[in-house]
């Protein structure tokens, strides 16, 4: 494992009971930092806290409720004074159907839990970094959101919007010392696999060129230069982790 600088500091990682959020956490440890783990789910992250050791907090947040993530961010700087870094890794695949056969319902919580809770915790935690002139946020988008995935409408659509915050909120904290980026994974085995039908990973599996499916760790080594101090000349941008299938 190469060595990253993450000393002395300390990040909130959204969705980090399990999959890409739980091994960005353990790499930013490893790296020599803190972290708060954010998520719905109490039981498992305040069991995921206690595997990754004391350098780990848990709180237990719904990224779809401001009041929730105002809470949890009060809560997160009772214990840890500050927030050096922010991911955005909370996320569900959603219902795999045609546009015209999507759940209306399927579609406002693929929505509700991709985009506006990853809005959310940007709109709570930007004030933070802004204030201490500091922050590195980076934000899990996906291929589907450049590409388009057939049957996936939901989940496509909500990660070109990250895609797009990603760009707006870089460019509007520019002048100050706060990095905004997001990463775009083709699919990585994580349990949002369990989400999804063995046609729609085959599909998937199909479009990457390198035959095969990321690795959390492969991602969480990129995410974790995006947090460190080292990346200070990229913001608003866009980092490709997808076995080359979208080199654009």
């Amino acid at each position: 494992m190469n060595q990253l600088d993450f000393k002395g500091r300390h990040a909130v990682v959204t969705g980090g009971a399990t999959g890409l959020g739980y091994a960005i956490a353990q790499r930013l440890i490893a790296s020599g930092g803190r972290v708060t783990l954010w998520d719905r789910d109490e039981a498992g992250v305040r069991r995921a806290a206690q595997t990754l050791g004391a350098q780990t907090h848990a709180v237990t947040v719904n990224v779809t409720s401001s009041d929730s993530v105002a809470g949890a961010v009060r809560t997160t700087l009772a214990q840890v004074p500050r927030i050096d870094a922010l991911v955005n890794s909370a996320g569900i695949a959603g219902p795999v159907a045609k546009v015209w056969e999507m759940p209306v319902d399927g579609w406002r919580e693929v929505m509700d839990v991709n985009l506006t809770g990853l809005f959310l915790c940007c709109r709570h935690v930007v004030p933070h970094m802004r204030e201490r002139g500091y922050g590195r946020i980076v934000n899990i988008a996906s291929v589907a959101g450049k590409d388009g995935n057939p049957n996936a409408s939901a989940y496509s659509a909500s990660k070109a919007g990250v895609i797009a915050l990603t760009k707006s909120l870089g460019k509007e904290l520019a002048d100050t010392n706060v990095r905004v980026n997001c990463v775009t994974p083709a699919a990585v085995k994580t349990a949002i696999f369990d989400q999804m039908s063995a046609e729609h990973i085959a599909f998937m599996l199909s479009k990457i060129p390198m035959g095969r499916f990321g690795t959390p760790d492969e991602i969480a080594a990129l995410v974790g230069w995006l947090c460190t101090e080292d990346c200070s000349f990229s913001t608003g941008a866009v980092f490709d982790l997808s076995g080359g299938r979208s080199t654009y």
